[in-house]
């Protein structure tokens, strides 16, 4: 496997401190690492291999020996910024879902779509969170007996909104609410602490918010099938980490609880806690920097044939992000389908 230059744009985010931590654990075959965020804090340190990094201001000059580039800074540095980097020859993946509307960019969750890494052409896309957790659950039972629709509800935690600013609004809202004072929202239209708002990101002339349509689009496109339903709602929760999904799918045919636990349990990257008996299912806290995404509470949908529900969770932050981009570029690395700079040279 080639040893690659490496850059996180947006690295002072929580998904870019994730993404340096993964690289690390995973011993990514890094021959350097460079960090670029848009809002530099003086003072704060960050390490790879022992070596102290420092914050960089990214220019159009940065990514000239950069390999691979990391985007998870917000939508404008990212589309100031990607174009540079495409120029100089670096791959880019994606996380700032600038990006999503362009089909010629493969969006890719490796256990599901590994092989459309192959047909990139500069850039690959990293889904968003609610659509990796969701795919990574579904795709085992969609390849045994086909998905005709989806209804997902998803409970998504604070740290999805990218920023330590958003877990730091939680806290503050949180004691004020508890000393009796009243609470002005920043981050959110509405008091997040003790509250739950079914509004995430903008809402559209269809009346869904974007990050609803976003998975509609995003889960038909890595399960490469238009025709599936898919119908979402994203709520927003006072919870740290760790998103939650109450999914209701119908399939083509028949499907006990046992079968899908069956087909579950044996699939990559999940992980099935299943035992209503003794309380014993996926909870978000739980599943706080863990790498897999968690099934469980699957049971039959008594009001529609063909039809299961079930309780999924994982970890926003860590698969539904970073880990799903270090995984796309080591799949990518490993069949030949990403090459160094030298190497191309």
């Amino acid at each position: 496997m080639d040893s690659v230059d490496v850059a996180i744009v947006g690295a002072e985010g929580l998904v870019g401190q994730e993404l340096l931590k993964i690289l690390e654990e995973r011993r990514f075959p890094a021959s350097s690492v460079r960090l670029f965020d848009s809002e530099r804090n003086l003072g704060t340190e960050y390490f790879f291999s022992h070596e102290r990094l420092d914050i960089e201001e990214a220019t159009a000059d940065s990514f000239r020996n950069v390999d691979v580039a990391f985007f998870c800074d917000g939508a404008d540095s990212s589309r100031r910024l990607m174009p540079a980097a495409i120029q100089a020859g670096s791959l880019v993946v994606d996380d700032s879902g600038i990006t999503i509307s362009d089909q010629a960019v493969p969006l890719v969750v490796p256990e599901v779509n590994a092989e459309d890494i192959s047909r990139h052409k500069g850039v690959l896309g990293n889904p968003s969170c609610s659509t990796i957790q969701l795919v990574v659950a579904l795709f085992p039972l969609h390849a045994v007996n086909p998905i005709k629709r989806i209804v997902v509800s998803t409970y998504q935690p604070v740290s999805c909104s990218g920023t330590a600013a958003a877990l730091k609004e939680l806290t503050a809202q949180a004691k004020r609410v508890l000393e009796g004072r009243r609470v002005c929202p920043h981050m959110y239209s509405h008091q997040i602490a003790f509250n739950v708002l079914p509004e995430i990101d903008v809402f559209l002339d269809n009346g869904y918010t974007k990050e609803e349509w976003r998975i509609v689009e995003e889960t038909r496109r890595v399960l490469q099938n238009d025709s599936i339903g898919v119908s979402a709602t994203c709520v927003r929760v006072p919870v740290y980490f760790g998103q939650s999904q109450a999914v209701n799918v119908e399939f083509d045919a028949a499907i006990t609880p046992d079968e899908a636990r069956r087909v579950l349990a044996q699939a990559p990257g999940v992980r099935i806690l299943d035992d209503p008996s003794v309380s014993f299912y996926p909870q978000p806290w739980a599943a706080s920097g863990l790498n897999h995404v968690f099934v469980g509470r699957i049971r039959r949908d008594m009001s529609r044939s063909n039809s299961l529900s079930m309780w999924v969770v994982c970890d926003n932050l860590r698969k539904g992000a970073a880990l799903n981009a270090v995984q796309i570029i080591e799949e990518g690395l490993r069949r030949d389908w990403i090459k160094s700079k030298k190497r191309r040279a």
